[in-house]
This record gives C-alpha cells, sequence and structure tokens, in this order.
C-alpha cells in the first residue's frame, strides 16, 4: 500500500498527543515539491541547533539564551520577513524558508521555535491577530516575541497592534475581552490551520485551483465538520472540472447552512454541478 504525502500528514496531526508541529509544517510543502525529504531540513535545522548549543554556558539562564539565539538567528543567520515578495507560497514552505532565510512570521516562528526548543528554551506560538508572535513564559512574566525581529513587546505596543483588528471587527465588545485572551498559547492545529489559510489566500487571489484544492484536503484534515471549508473545496473541485466531488461538498454545505448568505448562489451553482453531470440527448 503506498502511503501518500496527505496520508503521512494525517498520521502526523491526529496523533493522541504532541502533534509534531515542525514536521507537520515541513509536510505541507509536499504539495508543491513532491520530491522534498523531510529528513534535509530537519537535519539542517539540527546542525543548527548543535552549533548555538555549542556556543551556551552550562549553566545559562532563559533570558540569555533567549539572546543568544536572537543574535545568532537574526545576525548571523539572517532570517527576515521577505519584504520584496512577500506573497510567495515559498514563504510558507519551511524547507525553502531555512534555505533563502526569509519567510513571514508565522514561517519564521516555527524555525524559530524548533531551534529554541532544542537549546531548552519553551518558546511557543501565538496566533494573535495579524501578525503571528510568540511567547516565553519564565518565573518573572511572560516575554512576548515578535518574528520578525526577535523583539521583545510590551504592553502598550500590542495593545497598539491589536487595534486595527478591533477596530475592523465592530462587534468585538474591548471590555470584555482583555488583551490576554489574544496572546494564550496556539494549539499545533490552529498554527497548521493558519499556515494553510495563508497559503489559500495566495492560490484564490491566483486562481491555482490544484494547488487550493490541496490546501483544502489538508485544511479539511484537521477541520473535518467545517462547512466553509468544505464549501471551497467544492468550488476548487468545480474550477478543476470534477463535478461529482464538487456537487457533494456543495451540498454538504447547504445541508449545514441552509440559511446562510450566500446559500442561494451555491445552490445555483449546484443545479449548474447536477445539469453538468446530466449526459447530453443527441
Amino acid at each position: 500500500m503506498t502511503i501518500t504525502s496527505l496520508d503521512y500528514f494525517t498520521s502526523l496531526v491526529q496523533q493522541a498527543s504532541d502533534v509534531p508541529l515542525f514536521e507537520a509544517a515541513l509536510a505541507i510543502a509536499q504539495d508543491a515539491y513532491p520530491e522534498l525529504d523531510l529528513g534535509t531540513p530537519q537535519n539542517e535545522l539540527d546542525r543548527l541547533a548543535n552549533t548555538l548549543r555549542q556556543r551556551l554556558p552550562a549553566d545559562a539562564s532563559s533570558i540569555q539564551k533567549l539572546r543568544l539565539l536572537n543574535h545568532f538567528f537574526f545576525q548571523e543567520l539572517g532570517f527576515a520577513i521577505n519584504v520584496n515578495n512577500y506573497y510567495d507560497p515559498d514563504n510558507s514552505y519551511l524547507h525553502r524558508v531555512i534555505v533563502k532565510r526569509r519567510g513571514i512570521p508565522i514561517s519564521l516562528a516555527l524555525v524559530y521555535m524548533e531551534l529554541a526548543h532544542q537549546i531548552g528554551l519553551p518558546v511557543n506560538g501565538v496566533s494573535f491577530p495579524g501578525h503571528f508572535l510568540m511567547k516565553l513564559s519564565i518565573p518573572s512574566g511572560d516575554i512576548m516575541i515578535d518574528p520578525a525581529s526577535g523583539a521583545s513587546l510590551s504592553r502598550e505596543e500590542l495593545e497598539e497592534r491589536l487595534e486595527p483588528y478591533l477596530a475592523a471587527h465592530e462587534d468585538a465588545d474591548r471590555a470584555a475581552i482583555p488583551l490576554i485572551a489574544y496572546l494564550q498559547i496556539a494549539h499545533p492545529h490552529d498554527i497548521l490551520i493558519r499556515m494553510l489559510r495563508n497559503l489559500k489566500a495566495i492560490f484564490l487571489e491566483g486562481k491555482q485551483w490544484q494547488r487550493l484544492l490541496e490546501v483544502q484536503q489538508r485544511v479539511l484534515i484537521l477541520l473535518p465538520g467545517d462547512a466553509v471549508e468544505r464549501r471551497d473545496r467544492g468550488l476548487a473541485f468545480a474550477q478543476l472540472d470534477a463535478p461529482q466531488a464538487a456537487l457533494e461538498d456543495l451540498e454538504n454545505y447547504l445541508a449545514q447552512r441552509p440559511h446562510a448568505a450566500d446559500a442561494p448562489i451555491v445552490r445555483q451553482q449546484a443545479i449548474a454541478l447536477r445539469e453538468a453531470r446530466r449526459p447530453q440527448r443527441r
């Protein structure tokens, strides 16, 4: 029996405990790079972590480790935001991020966190609105870290970054939702979904339907009951001339969301797909 890249991804994210986040995030790239050997980027990270480990004093504190990691990651290795081509899909494929030293906040964070964990520094991801962040918890409190620069963010800076999100969501009750609610450690599934949705936006904008379908397949492994994501997979199937698969997904969406704002449009699409399946009379 042949194990596909999708099967492998499923096996990683469905583990009962301790989802191997870095490996699962690496595996996303196998859609675009089917020949990718996941061991190669992992070995490179192991090598970098070993280099860093050798520089650490035996009694290094968490703050010392953080400072050394920041210098190593940003100054020596030169990891940074890909400001010249921010929407390049390679910015979300970790093996390319490692080679090019360029990415977006979430992909930089995943590489950074992997190095941090290997030197005994428990840095975790935070799915902050608009800009992924990292958190290091030490006895004196939490340190919020910007993966774009390694900078530690103050409460005032975090509130300033949150303001555009709150302004865009007028229904948000600012008084009822304290800042700390936005600073919780993200579950590996949430991080993977955020990565995939970044790719989804790129492929949808570029009308790259096959790539979009591949992303949707992975999203639905993580969110099997999500009606909207299944609708979007159906739309990708429709664009790829797979009417039966498309119809199944759209009908599932309509069954779950019969009164959705876009339900009339989706019903029309479903009717068109049924017509497409009928054998033409001669």
